[in-house]
């Protein structure tokens, strides 16, 4: 069975911009829900212009919005709040991620919305939480990775902080939230107890680098260093990226082998033909390997520059020894079994056209959920309002017609 059919009949009344609320809305729409987009009528969601090339939306708008509808409401017209609460009332969930008490100040608060449908899983996504000193501070994922103690354990040990490619204060956040919907969905449809969500970005890349606080405890109460390629806390050599033949920017495999296996140095010395080295005592433990880090780190370099970084990668693997290819995006663009597989599918946009992208990667019944077109600017506004609220073509054309629906 298809992932798409899991959530059906669960409505999403969608406030989110950008990619942190949007991410939480698409993976809920790829499973299935309903996910109903409100925009302003005249810019919609300003990720439509995010590195826009042209008239068309951004290729970063259609990677965070696929499988949704949207429709454009005047929020600053009575009657387009009016028409939002009518919604809400519908809806099973609601989310936003406005900017700190602008979902208040439009009337659309927590407070107002609960009045309207009880029942209701109203979520919120900031970038700081409630009581936090910062609570009123603007955020994007970047912020988020600064205050939330992720660019601390990130970059070379002598160098300065660095922010992850990954955008986890944004995404990371947006898939927290979809997890803790799916738990308050559950338990609405078992009691009929709505909800008031709230996650902050801040507070979920702490979750994200909950190993660098175990660290700092273990080594009392000093802050997590950085430490390379390596992970938090160093780990035993040989860990981190080698150097292989090519010497292009990503021509690199990176070789980690796990203190609580011994074997893993023993395998490594025959696959590289360092037997001579099986025994000696600078490397016979992992304490030793990392008093003697630098000559460990030269003997495996010494090998990996002979070959290219998939070579050394399927050596090393080959004899279980955990080794992986640094691969970047072009490499895994052009690798076909994505595709075959359905990781990476190709939308069908009306107006943008083919756009292969990455999908929700978890698979249902041996395939992942059908990447859909991200909608155009209130592409579904007769439609949504005509289904959940039952209103008639006539109704809706006077909506059209005085600029409260675009």
């Amino acid at each position: 069975m298809s992932g798409e059919n899991c959530l059906a009949g669960l409505r999403i009344l969608d406030l989110t911009q950008f990619e942190a609320g949007p991410s939480c809305t698409e993976a809920l729409a790829w499973m299935g829900a309903d996910v109903v987009k409100i925009e302003n009528p005249k810019i919609g969601d300003p990720g439509r212009a995010t590195g826009a090339r042209g008239p068309n939306d951004a290729l970063y708008f259609l990677q965070y919005n696929a499988n949704k509808r949207s429709v454009a409401v005047n929020l600053k017209d009575s009657r387009g709040l009016d028409l939002v609460k009518e919604l809400a009332a519908t809806a099973d969930v609601m989310i936003e991620n406005f900017a700190p008490g602008a979902i208040e100040r439009l009337g659309l608060g927590y407070a107002v919305i609960r009045t309207i449908n009880p029942a209701i899983i109203f979520c919120q996504v900031k970038g700081f939480g409630t009581g936090s000193p910062y609570e009123k501070n603007l955020a994007f994922d970047m912020i988020a990775q600064a205050c939330g103690g992720l660019m601390s354990i990130t970059g070379e040990e002598d160098g300065p902080p660095c922010k992850p490619g990954a955008t986890i204060g944004d995404t990371g956040t947006g898939m927290l939230m979809a997890v803790s919907i799916l738990g308050a969905y559950v338990r609405r449809l078992r009691t009929g107890q709505g909800e008031h969500l709230q996650v902050a970005m801040q507070d979920a890349v702490l979750h994200y680098i909950r190993n660098a606080f175990a660290y700092m405890e273990r080594t009392d109460g000093q802050a997590a260093p950085r430490a390379g390629s390596k992970t938090v806390g160093g780990g035993n050599p040989p860990i981190g990226v080698y150097p292989c033949k090519g010497g292009g920017p990503n021509d690199y495999v990176y070789i980690y082998t796990s203190a609580a296996n011994p074997e893993h140095w023993t395998r490594l010395l025959k696959v590289m033909g360092r037997e001579d080295l099986v025994g000696d005592p600078r490397f016979a433990s992992p304490d030793a390997r990392t008093e003697h880090r630098a000559e460990v780190d030269r003997v495996v370099s010494e090998w990996t520059i002979r070959h290219d970084k998939h070579t050394a990668m399927d050596l090393a693997g080959g004899a279980t020894i955990p080794a992986g290819a640094v691969l970047d995006t072009r490499e895994l663009a052009d690798d076909t079994t994505f595709e075959q597989r359905g990781i990476r599918q190709t939308m069908k946009h009306p107006t943008v056209g083919d756009y292969p992208m990455i999908g929700w990667p978890v698979r249902f019944g041996g395939r992942p959920p059908e990447v859909k077109p991200a909608p155009i600017l209130g592409e579904h506004g007769e439609q949504v309002i005509s289904e959940w609220l039952g209103y008639d073509a006539a109704r809706i054309a006077n909506l059209k017609a005085s600029g409260v629906v675009g």
